[in-house]
């Protein structure tokens, strides 16, 4: 029996039982559909996370206090005097700027509007060095840091919360935490962020957050210092200039330092590994349901065995191989499995799309991403299927002896 033959014969077969063909493709479709549909989101979910993170810029570098395994007892806090010891460029030449911030929640009120939110105490360059644009307005500059102004950048979720709208919003007041504000600029919506979503946040001067919002221990203290590469190529270098800077005036013992310096890669990294790991587990998990729809595909089988075991009989009576039954049976079931990927594939592409559409009217950019790679996974895993799940009833069908067959009732 060639191949060609044992398709046809397959095919006329499972038309035979239209109704319980399907049933047994649904088991497959289902399974199918659910693993292309959360490798997609998986993916989709990385796309969006790394693509938030490489928007801020890949020559930036985040210092933070402390060690990063906390092997380092009372570490000394950093301090505006190290932002500006690294602003040095004969002591970082690879550095091109430095952003010093205080960051806490603040409630923010206006027009009887209540919002709490991200209050961030920046200087001038925290826009340089976060890619930040304005929608309208101003940013911050040297004259509000030197005169400890009371004016606000509003981020474009804060200012739908308050007013309503994100134009014409430059001179109007708002309170933070009481204290008057003055609007000066609205940023351009930028979406989720490796520190929360950079639109849900307001910023004020370095100094008048110190002064009036945000009061550290020393005065001088900052959060973190944010630190900008000259190039990509140079953060490498950066890191270790500010490394060495911070450790010259932080006095500490070799090989143990009282701060960690990240950089975008290390974010991305991270947020790499973390997703990835998502979408293994979403694919694990989507799969029991394609494993169970092989085992109904066994089950089918085993009844069809059972219903033609005269047929098997008839045809090995008349010169049929147990070569050409196993092949015949083995067909059956990789049809069915490979009619429930190709119908699943495109079931798993639709969901992908209407889970897109979903999250983009909700307000939260999000693209599944239906990869090659998943298409041809789940359409070789589905054929597999079916053919593991055929062996058995296929070889119990083969080794049906012909006397004993054409008995059977």
């Amino acid at each position: 029996m060639n191949i060609l033959q044992a398709v046809v014969e397959a095919l006329e077969s499972l038309s035979a039982n239209k109704l319980r063909s399907g049933l047994t493709i649904l088991g497959i479709v289902i399974g199918v559909a659910a693993v292309i549909a959360m490798l997609a989101v998986g993916h989709g979910a990385e796309n969006t996370i790394t693509g938030s993170i490489s928007g801020i810029g890949t020559n930036l570098l985040f210092v933070f206090r402390g060690s990063i395994d906390d092997s380092v007892r009372n570490p000394e806090p950093l301090t505006l005097d190290d932002a500006q010891a690294i602003a040095d460029p004969f002591a970082a030449p690879s550095v091109q700027a430095v952003a010093p911030i205080l960051q806490d929640s603040a409630i923010v009120t206006a027009a009887g509007e209540q919002k709490t939110t991200t209050l961030i105490g920046a200087t001038p360059a925290y826009f340089q060095v976060r890619n930040f644009r304005l929608h309208e307005g101003d940013a911050l500059g040297e004259e509000h840091l030197l005169g400890r102004a009371s004016v606000v950048v509003l981020g474009v979720d804060v200012a739908d919360a308050l007013f309503g709208r994100r134009e014409g919003l430059v001179g109007e007041m708002v309170r933070i935490e009481g204290q008057p504000f003055r609007v000066i600029g609205v940023l351009e919506p930028k979406g989720g962020g490796s520190f929360g979503s950079e639109d849900d946040r307001v910023i004020i001067p370095l100094t008048t957050a110190q002064t009036r919002l945000i009061r550290r221990n020393p005065s001088n203290r900052v959060d973190i210092i944010m630190v900008q590469a000259v190039s990509a190529d140079a953060v490498p270098q950066a890191t270790e200039e500010v490394a060495q800077i911070l450790r010259t005036r932080h006095r500490t013992p070799v090989g143990v330092d009282d701060f960690t310096i990240f950089t975008q890669q290390d974010f991305l990294d991270t947020a790499a590994t973390i997703t990835g790991v998502l979408t293994i587990f979403l694919g694990g998990i989507a799969a029991i349901s394609l494993l169970v729809g092989g085992i109904g595909i066994m089950n089918i089988m085993l009844v069809s065995v059972t219903e033609r075991t005269r047929e098997i009989g008839l045809r090995k009576a008349v010169g049929a191989r147990k070569r050409d039954i196993l092949i015949q049976f083995l067909t059956e079931s990789s049809l069915l499995s490979l009619f429930g990927g190709l119908i699943g594939i495109l079931l798993g592409w639709l969901i992908a799309t209407i889970v897109g559409r979903i999250a983009a009217a909700s307000g939260t950019p999000f693209n599944p991403v239906v990869g090659i790679d998943a298409v041809l996974l789940a359409t070789l895993f589905s054929t597999a299927v079916g053919l593991f799940f055929g062996i058995y009833p296929a070889s119990r069908a083969a080794n049906l002896e012909p006397v004993e067959a054409l008995r059977y009732e």
